[in-house]
């Protein structure tokens, strides 16, 4: 007979696919590897859905595989995260076996060893968190992947070895240059980008060229703060941005010097998202 854990860990895989249209085997593969409950200490757990929070009937681990936050930390706001809204935004990045993986803010690792999954044993991810507690808890979470490396340290802090992906887990209100400078040629960031009130968005970000990155923004999130990726003046002028269009028409990131004129949807010092689209030769 099958185990009832396994059973119910690779229902709750099949129905995060198929509620966010989610075509991925390896996605699927990956939600269906990772016991969540290694990550979200023990039972009863504490859920957070729509506002409301109440604990688990048990601690039956069958009990951690339902598409809601497990708090983690309630004084610091801290939880496990949404499966459905990290299965369906890493379905877009494309993650390949053998890829090199920079997993900042990483928590207490469950989304890290998600990533893990994806590249294989060939790959590689480098997990950095900020809070001692938690980095300590996923280091121990992760022993199970060897390919996973766990670093207590600031990620707004680099520079950082070149990686194919990057994917940051709190609410930056614009892209760090040295996350960007991490980027291999069509290296892939992925950022919720977020402003101090109202609903943000994830960033995609592949790198063109050594200035230029495609970007798209895609869906409405709501993260805790990344504390050294926040600028108050950007955050006041995202807000206004996303109010306006969601950032529909942002087709590119712009490292290069340039005057703020109509094709710049947020223009930042150094950086612009950019109606333009993205090329692939440095000041064209």
């Amino acid at each position: 007979m099958a185990d009832p854990i396994e059973s119910a860990r690779r229902m709750y895989a099949e129905e995060l696919c198929r509620t966010n249209h989610i075509s991925s085997p390896a996605i699927l593969a990956a939600f269906a590897a990772v016991p969540r409950e290694r990550f979200v200490g023990p039972g009863p757990w504490l859920i957070q859905s729509s506002g409301a929070h109440w604990f688990t009937e048990s601690s039956d681990p069958r009990q951690v595989y339902r598409d809601s936050l497990i708090v983690l930390d309630e004084a610091k706001r801290l939880n496990n995260g949404q499966p459905s809204l990290w299965a369906y935004h890493l379905s877009l990045l494309d993650v390949r076996p053998g890829d090199r993986i920079l997993h900042l803010g990483c928590g207490a690792g469950y989304y890290t060893a998600i990533l893990a999954e994806l590249a294989g044993p060939q790959g590689n991810v480098i997990a950095i968190e900020i809070d001692e507690g938690l980095a300590a808890r996923a280091l121990i979470a992760l022993k199970p992947w060897p390919r996973v490396t766990v670093i207590q340290a600031d990620g707004a802090r680099g520079p950082f070895d070149p990686a194919d992906v990057i994917v940051v887990s709190a609410g930056a209100t614009h892209p760090l240059p040295v996350w960007l400078s991490a980027l291999k040629p069509e290296g892939e960031l992925l950022f919720p980008l977020t402003s101090t009130r109202g609903p943000g968005t994830m960033a995609y970000l592949t790198r063109k060229s050594a200035g230029r990155f495609a970007a798209m923004l895609c869906g409405s999130v709501s993260f805790v703060d990344f504390a050294g990726a926040r600028n108050p003046a950007v955050s006041s002028d995202l807000a206004r941005a996303l109010l306006r269009d969601d950032g529909a028409g942002v087709r590119s990131l712009r490292c290069d010097a340039h005057e703020k004129d109509g094709s710049c949807w947020l223009h930042g010092n150094g950086w612009c998202f950019s109606r333009l689209p993205a090329v692939a030769q440095d000041g064209a």
